[in-house]
């Protein structure tokens, strides 16, 4: 599984990576414009993510930015829903209007921090993505 981890929080990104790398290569960008530009290296050199873990509140381009951003990527690319990379947003915060846009921008999945390595891991296998 090739995954990236977009987190501006230094001790976030390497739990994150800690959790995944038994899984496969992982990347990290610290906002969602270098997720962007990671994504869209990805998937113009035919190497794209299975995963991107995407925090929500990032300096320059905040996560639901981005994640609209990549769900237009791949609708331009002719990427149908469901077939594209899997998304799951983090964030600090619990509160339900982040969640309801995140499911409305199509994230996969959302995680509330500190992320729980099971509760990532469980999540990830539902996608098929490890066993």
């Amino acid at each position: 599984m090739k995954s990236l981890i977009v987190e501006d929080d230094f001790a976030s990104r390497l739990l994150m990576q800690n959790f995944l790398l038994p899984h496969g290569e992982s990347h990290v960008a610290i906002n969602g414009k270098e997720a962007i530009t990671a994504f869209s290296i990805a998937i113009n050199s035919s190497e794209p993510y299975q995963l991107v873990c995407l925090d929500i509140m990032m300096p320059e381009m905040d996560g639901q930015t981005a994640l609209k951003e990549i769900r237009t990527i791949e609708e331009n690319r002719g990427i149908m829903l469901g077939d594209g990379v899997k998304i799951i947003m983090t964030t600090a915060l619990s509160d339900i209007d982040n969640k309801i846009k995140a499911v409305n921008e199509f994230c996969d999945g959302y995680l509330v921090k500190p992320i729980d390595r099971s509760k990532l891991l469980e999540l990830i296998r539902s996608f098929g993505l490890i066993s």
